[in-house]
């Protein structure tokens, strides 16, 4: 049994959103140690506010300011924190209805124990020394035996300095696996050969191979030596930079119709100025020392390849 591929991957990038006036209003005042609802226009406080009534779909407003104590109005224990959740130790992922609110804040809560939590138990908030305008200023919630604070009192939502923007980093681990027929594809990438498999029902050959035609759903076994040369078939110009990419733009980004295959791939051409890339441009790999890919597509300098040829891999 051939050996089974696995790699560590990670997806991850920043996600920045700009803030209307009601979530600014929000996190600038957890910056200042005040916690802001919204006023519905039947009355109901919603912390955290939001900036259209979820029954009527009204624009709403109307800030308000409720304590930072309130009631767990259910929760679930933690016993083995995850990297960059709230806190290090064991605690209690509890909904907290604050006192003024008439729905609940998802956050953390402090406990040495499941036994510690209730529901119905009070709490109050435990503000981070720094805070910064984001939901994390509460580093999280504790026990704390008190009564019930007075409703909700109006505020204008208006902070020297407002926070109008956010940035939240999204993170994906995983491991992947490819499965046999892109192992059998990656192991002929190492030896600088691309392959493709044939679809014993349609006889079309997929590159890189998924072990299935996509078009007849039947399995694919029939590994087929394709390229290396291929025609362009449709391209673009990039002309931002990808952040951590060594490649200077402008650069071009095509669909590769390789020879033998019934499916374009994607690949960078270089070798040639942008403007003289062109739909029919015949191109062939080009290979560095270690690499797992083709580094990039040049021309040739073969007669471009007639529309017809390859006017069905558009």
């Amino acid at each position: 049994m051939s050996e089974i591929l696995t790699a560590p991957l990670v997806v991850e990038f920043p996600f920045t959103r700009s803030l209307g006036p009601v979530q600014s209003a929000f996190l600038t005042g957890l910056r200042e140690r005040v916690v802001l609802g919204v006023r519905t226009t039947d009355g109901r406080v919603l912390v955290p506010p939001v900036e259209y009534d979820p029954f009527t779909a009204e624009e709403i407003r109307e800030l308000v300011e409720v304590a930072p104590t309130g009631t767990v109005t259910t929760w679930a224990w933690n016993a083995a924190p995850r990297p960059r959740q709230p806190l290090p130790t064991p605690f209690a992922w509890a909904l907290v209805r604050l006192d003024g609110a008439d729905t609940a804040l998802l956050h953390a809560l402090d406990a040495p124990g499941p036994d510690a939590v209730r529901t119905g138990m009070r709490v109050r908030v435990r503000w981070t020394a720094e805070r910064t305008g984001a939901i994390t200023d509460i580093a999280c919630f504790e026990p704390h035996e008190s009564g019930t604070a007075g409703p909700a009192t109006p505020h204008s939502g208006a902070f020297a300095d407002p926070v109008t923007g956010i940035t939240t980093p999204a993170r994906l681990d995983y491991t992947y696996a490819p499965g046999r027929a892109q192992s059998r594809h990656l192991a002929a990438l190492a030896r600088h050969t691309l392959t493709g498999e044939r679809c014993p029902a349609c006889r079309r050959v997929y590159v890189p191979p998924r072990g299935a035609c996509p078009t007849c759903g039947v399995a694919t076994g029939e590994q087929v030596e394709v390229g290396p040369r291929g025609t362009v078939t449709t391209y673009c110009v990039v002309n931002i930079k990808a952040r951590n990419a060594a490649i200077d733009v402008p650069y071009v980004y095509a669909h590769i119709a390789l020879d033998g295959a019934d499916l374009a791939l994607h690949g960078r051409i270089a070798g040639i100025p942008c403007d003289q890339v062109r739909m029919g441009l015949r191109v062939e790999p080009v290979w560095t020392e270690g690499a797992r890919h083709p580094d990039h597509y040049r021309p040739t300098g073969e007669p471009d390849a007639d529309y017809d040829t390859y006017k069905e891999l558009l």
